[in-house]
């Protein structure tokens, strides 16, 4: 049974910084993303990465703050976070896609969902 384990989330002051990780167990992913879905909010896109030759995408709102990598040899992702805003206040799904997704950026793509973890910034 695949799970992807999430862990990184917190409580931060604004201008901070928090790094997500996310390992799936039991097999690798051909393209791993980040989601978030605020109160209220519908869940949005954040980042994601394809595995082989490393092809990144991101969600406007966070390009230029957020850094999404991988560790091949860990079979982790990760979400470096940094400049952190109170808009950033979520509640953070790592996502997994076997096959080369036609559409990324689209939470239907994704095959598994992690259980997700809250992030929070204070102002």
């Amino acid at each position: 049974q695949v799970q992807l384990i999430e862990s990184g989330g917190g409580l931060v002051q604004t201008g901070g910084s928090l790094r997500l990780s996310c390992a799936p167990s039991g097999r690798t992913f051909n393209t791993m993303g980040w989601f978030r879905q605020a109160p209220g909010k519908e869940r949005e896109f954040v980042a994601a990465i394809r595995w082989v030759g490393s092809i990144t995408y991101y969600a406007d709102s966070i390009r230029g703050r957020f850094t999404i990598s991988r560790d091949n040899a860990k079979n982790t992702v990760y979400l470096q976070m940094n400049s952190l805003k109170p808009e950033d206040t979520a509640v953070y799904y790592c996502a997994a896609k076997r096959l080369v997704p036609d559409l990324p950026r689209d939470a239907r793509e994704y095959d598994y969902w992690g259980q997700g973890t809250q992030v929070t910034v204070s102002s």
